[in-house]
């Protein structure tokens, strides 16, 4: 049963690290721009949601509504402030912005929230036994798969059947031809930051109620094996990054229980390097063509 239970536990990672990777590769996909901040504005959604729980009581769905506002809110603005000014920029200036935006987010929250970390609440709480009580299965974690199965396919049919979602493959083909068709890219690209930081405040709850230690740092090495298994599964693909999401997790728990747990992550960053060297697209990329 130890092998069941393992399996559960890395899908159950795996599916965090997916609802994480499915904001970068959308924003990636549509604006073609890396968001390194985004493991940091993860941080934020799980800080106001633990204080919408601690210190005004809220109930848990309220919170966590809360938190999706407030991190939709902070998508938006830093696409405003840092990104949009750099539409035309090199890709290094974007890079190097995204970078000083998660710094200043992590220090903002050191100043307003101290470095001390947290323990989060549990909020899902309730467990299920299977045969006969040999395998136990927190609530948490079925929450935790049950939600990124729900978002993937509901970002699948929102790329694929609304207005706004057309728009967005649109403006992921040729920015300029979209623009031409009539559709606006700015007010397109700002909404593909707001559903990822929403899925960002998501992640953070989740990632919180299974590892509920809380701190400023909280998001920045999840941020990166999420950008790890968008990069896995093939980077501007909706069901590449749910892929890659779930396979890194399962890798990653397997590698702690079967092999070492200090290993744990250069094994995962192992197996990334070994499948670009077979297939640099990632899982279910596409290769472009780039004419010159």
């Amino acid at each position: 049963m130890s092998f069941l239970s393992h399996l559960i536990n890395g899908i159950s990672l795996g599916s965090i690290y997916a609802i994480i990777a499915l904001g970068y590769t959308m924003v990636y996909g549509i604006a073609k721009m890396l968001n390194f901040a985004h493991g940091d504005v993860i941080m934020v959604g799980a800080y106001v949601c633990f204080f919408a729980l601690n210190a005004f009581g809220l109930p848990p769905v309220v919170s966590i509504l809360l938190a999706m506002l407030v991190c939709t809110v902070l998508g938006i603005i830093i696409e405003r402030l840092a990104y949009k000014p750099l539409r035309a920029a090199p890709s290094l200036a974007v890079l190097i912005t995204a970078i000083g935006v998660s710094y200043f987010l992590q220090n903002g929250a050191l100043i307003l929230w101290s470095a001390s970390p947290k323990v989060f609440p549990t909020i899902f709480e309730g467990t299920i036994r299977l045969f006969d009580g040999q395998l136990t299965i927190g609530l948490t974690t079925l929450i935790t798969i049950a939600a990124c199965i729900v978002i993937m396919v509901g970002l699948t049919l929102f790329t694929g059947k609304t207005k706004m979602g057309k728009a967005m493959r649109a403006c992921s083909e040729d920015k300029d031809a979209a623009i031409l068709m009539g559709i606006n890219v700015n007010r397109t690209i700002s909404v593909t930051f707001a559903i990822g930081s929403g899925l960002a405040a998501i992640a953070g709850v989740l990632l919180c109620s299974a590892y509920p230690l809380l701190q400023p740092t909280t998001g920045s090495m999840p941020g990166i094996k999420a950008f790890t298994a968008a990069v896995f599964g093939g980077i501007g693909s909706i069901p590449g990054a749910f892929l890659g999401g779930i396979l890194l997790g399962i890798i990653e728990i397997f590698a702690k229980a079967y092999i070492s747990t200090e290993l744990s992550d250069a094994i995962v960053f192992l197996v990334l390097i070994l499948v670009l060297l077979i297939k640099p697209a990632g899982l279910l990329g596409k290769k472009t063509v780039v004419k010159v």
